[in-house]
């Protein structure tokens, strides 16, 4: 993807942990309605999110998810117009935030400011777990599977978007590229067979 396409796609997630209300209608839902008809948008339920801090209480994230979902419907999003999806559908996700993780110093995560914030103002709920440590790094797998160029965020995630952007530096420059990886990839895409190129092609878009 090149880098005018990737500023084209806008990518954004909501996480299932209860009934909606005006809050999330005027602080997100009136933008992504917007956005559906400016930018390639794609919109997910972000159930796993959800389970960083609710991983006590699964059956408020089962209920809310499709919930959530007609909700967003009735607000005005169109699955014509946006790509939604649900996080855990798509195993990827959870796939490179694994890969990610191994790569990530401990010291990065734990120096973003809402991992404190949110660990001292949440007296009822234990969050000291990997999960919620390891959030902004399943967020920044979230982002680099769609090589989103926009990521409307609340100020207290900023800190998780410039991280993102340290830890695909930082895998780039541990892995980086083969010479001449474009070819190879393109040899072993023909041997796919016609049939699969195409599809795989398709995919591609």
């Amino acid at each position: 993807m090149s880098q005018i396409e990737a500023q084209k796609r806008v990518l954004s997630g909501m996480r299932p942990t209860g009934r909606l209300h005006l809050g999330h209608y005027h602080g997100v839902l009136k933008n992504w309605v917007r956005l559906q008809h400016e930018y390639d948008c794609h919109y997910f339920v972000a159930d796993w999110h959800a389970l960083t801090t609710h991983y006590e209480d699964p059956e408020v994230i089962e209920e809310s998810v499709w919930q959530m979902v007609i909700d967003w419907l009735a607000a005005g999003v169109n699955p014509g117009s946006a790509s939604l999806f649900i996080q855990s559908r798509v195993p990827e996700h959870a796939e490179l935030h694994l890969m990610l993780s191994m790569i990530t110093p401990l010291s990065w995560v734990e120096r973003v400011p809402s991992y404190k914030d949110m660990v001292s103002r949440s007296k009822d709920r234990d969050l000291a777990t990997y999960g919620f440590l390891g959030y902004p790094v399943l967020q920044s797998a979230d982002i680099l599977i769609y090589q989103a160029g926009n990521v409307p965020v609340g100020a207290d995630q900023v800190p998780h978007v410039e991280l993102t952007r340290e830890i695909a530096r930082r895998f780039n420059h541990i892995f980086g590229r083969d010479t001449g990886f474009e070819e190879m990839a393109e040899e072993a895409i023909k041997r796919l067979g016609r049939k699969n190129t195409k599809l795989y092609r398709e995919l591609q878009r």
